[in-house]
């Protein structure tokens, strides 16, 4: 997202927030050093009490400034400048007037904006407790570690303030799925779905982060790979004012951005790239019957059912591979380039066995599979390139190019 689409709010002076004179303790952080991340989304009845709590639970050593990063409809905004006159810390607003990427787009913008040595992430409807902030940067201090998180899961947590089972069942699942899919990347982190976590500025570049929805932990902890993981163990609250923002939209997106993460590497992208198109020979079989039992000849139909399988194909590498790829290219002009290339691969394959059997000798049965395994490299290959490779990439390769001939 551009610059110019942040209208900042200084609701406060940073100079009523003067660093205490004395020597720090051991372990505790020093002045000037912490960055508090808020993203908010119509948290208006939120927004006095946590500020209240804050204020209570900061300690003075603690220098710390407050940056709610805000995608609301409502005037969260007007009341966090209301309730910010008197804190003994600055706060500040940065209005976005896209919410691109979710809640965990709103944290990387405020990841852009934080210039102090940690950074600490909450959300704001007080489920996540205020004392623990300067406990979760304190064990960072204290241990070395690059990343603290808050888990509900390690003796001492609780999940209490999720409301009723079903919750509890999706959250636990969830946290099973995420640990399961990225063992390396979360050893150590027994709650990759906290929203509630400590980390130094210097371990992560927000350049390099995409996220898609509110689990900006898992983001961060598979794209940064904290060198060092603390946790420290916290009892999930119920939520002060207002309804949770979870639903099955915001599963969906949590299933797309598990995907994503899990593609990430050209083996993973061609792996996935294969089972997608194995799973359109359903709607392309589906589709073939119902062509043929309303009596079009085979020929066809068969033409018209391969459609519908390169359509299938095409709305899940769309969702869960190239997601963050789709903005360079005019959503038809994609559309064009992918049917045009699974329609290619078919008559590439005819020609293909032909050779492996009239130049080469192979037998039948085999050919067909080398050639079936041909054409998948070449059609994910040409995907990437032709319909998913953003442009600027192509003409900087062609610079290149020209610069070393």
């Amino acid at each position: 997202m551009s610059e110019d689409l942040w209208t900042p709010h200084a609701l406060s002076d940073p100079e009523t927030s003067i660093p205490h004179e004395g020597e720090a303790e051991a372990g505790s952080v020093t002045a000037g050093s912490v960055t508090l991340i808020i993203p908010t989304f119509n948290e208006a009845g939120n927004i006095g009490e946590l500020l209240s709590r804050l204020a209570d639970s900061l300690p003075a050593r603690l220098s710390c400034e407050v940056l709610f990063v805000d995608d609301s409809t409502d005037d969260t905004p007007a009341v966090v400048e209301k309730a910010a006159l008197d804190l003994p810390f600055p706060v500040c607003v940065l209005h976005r007037e896209r919410p691109d990427g979710g809640l965990g787009g709103a944290v990387v913008e405020g990841l852009k904006r934080a210039d102090t040595d940690w950074i600490v992430v909450m959300d704001a409807d007080l489920q996540h407790p205020p004392h623990l902030v300067p406990e979760l940067v304190g064990e960072g201090e204290r241990t070395g570690a690059d990343l603290v998180v808050a888990s509900r899961y390690i003796p001492g947590g609780s999940r209490a303030g999720l409301a009723g089972n079903y919750r509890i069942a999706v959250s636990r699942g969830a946290t099973w799925l995420t640990k399961g899919l990225f063992p390396r990347a979360l050893r150590g982190i027994s709650d990759p779905m906290s929203g509630f976590f400590a980390m130094r500025r210097r371990s992560v570049t927000s350049d390099a982060l995409k996220p898609l929805g509110y689990k900006i932990l898992l983001e961060l902890a598979v794209r940064s790979r904290p060198a060092k993981v603390a946790e420290v163990p916290f009892v999930f609250q119920d939520r002060y004012s207002g309804e949770s923002k979870s639903g099955a939209r915001e599963g969906l997106r949590f299933l797309a951005h598990l995907a994503a993460l899990r593609s990430a590497t050209p083996l993973a992208r061609m792996i996935g790239f294969g089972l997608i198109g194995l799973s359109g020979f359903v709607p392309n079989l589906f589709a073939l019957w119902l062509l043929t039992h309303a009596g079009v000849h085979y020929l066809p139909a068969e033409i018209a059912a391969n459609q519908a399988g390169v359509l299938w194909n095409f709305v899940l590498i769309e969702t869960l591979l190239f997601r963050d790829r789709r903005r360079h290219r005019h959503w038809a002009d994609r559309v064009g380039r992918f049917a045009l290339l699974a329609n290619a691969d078919l008559l590439l394959r005819i020609p293909l066995i032909a050779l492996f059997v009239g130049r080469f000798g192979v037998e039948v049965l085999p050919a067909t599979a080398l050639a079936l395994v041909t054409t998948f490299v070449l059609r994910f290959a040409a995907t990437e390139a032709l319909v998913y490779l953003p442009r600027g990439t192509r003409t900087a390769t062609r610079i290149a190019r020209t610069t070393r001939s």
